[in-house]
């Protein structure tokens, strides 16, 4: 089960094209798949640094920069937490959307440097006029193994195509998330807790330059 959830965080940052994508001309995709393919053209330019990708901090903070608008944390935060936001306070919320983003912007750095044989294809995606919520599908290639199926749960807010949740082989990294979380709850007792412990491992990990550690 850990070996499977390994698997699944990482692979977690392909939500926003931390893996290359395969060639494709960016007029035949719709929007909320451009979104997708915009992010992961700056990040393969930036990984050609190799200077740059031996300094975590840095890929930590470009990593953010490049995702921060194509994905929708607050929706993510909501979703993960579930019953729990609606007993958390506003204080409460707050703290741990701020530590859950530095969490999966700390995943997505850490496959920004590991994951990069993997590239991306897009399916075809239908839409209908107006629609506000769509299922972006795409298959992650690596070579030897069997294409993987991840799609992408994704919003328009504010005139933006932003992700929300991903389902990697049908699994959902929110309802991933919540689980962990919430069983996280019931070990230490408060969500104040699960918070203080965000804190921390973010914290400890922010503070190595070079190394991704969870």
């Amino acid at each position: 089960m850990k070996a499977k959830q390994v698997t699944i965080l990482g692979l977690f940052a392909v939500l926003l094209g931390v893996m290359p994508v395969a060639k494709v001309n960016a007029a035949d995709l719709l929007p909320p798949q451009q979104a997708i393919q915009e992010a992961s053209a700056k990040l393969q330019e930036k990984l050609q640094d190799k200077s740059f990708t031996k300094d975590f901090a840095k890929i930590t903070q470009f990593v953010n920069e490049v995702i921060y608008p194509h994905t929708d944390f607050d929706r993510i935060s909501e979703l993960v937490l579930g019953k729990l936001w609606k007993t958390a306070s506003n204080d409460e919320r707050e703290r741990f959307k701020h530590e859950f983003q530095t969490l999966l912007v700390r995943t997505y750095s850490r496959a920004f440097v590991e994951f990069t044989d993997w590239s991306v294809r897009f399916l075809p995606l239908e839409m209908q006029d107006g629609e506000t919520k769509v299922i972006v599908k795409t298959e992650v290639l690596q070579p030897g193994i069997q294409p993987i199926g991840v799609n992408y749960r994704m919003v328009l807010r504010d005139g933006e195509w932003k992700a929300y949740d991903i389902m990697i082989e049908g699994v959902s990294l929110v309802t991933n998330y919540r689980t962990t979380f919430s069983n996280e709850v019931q070990t230490k007792g408060s969500l104040n807790a699960v918070i203080e412990g965000l804190v921390k491992r973010n914290a400890e990990a922010l503070s190595d330059k070079t190394a991704a550690n969870s």
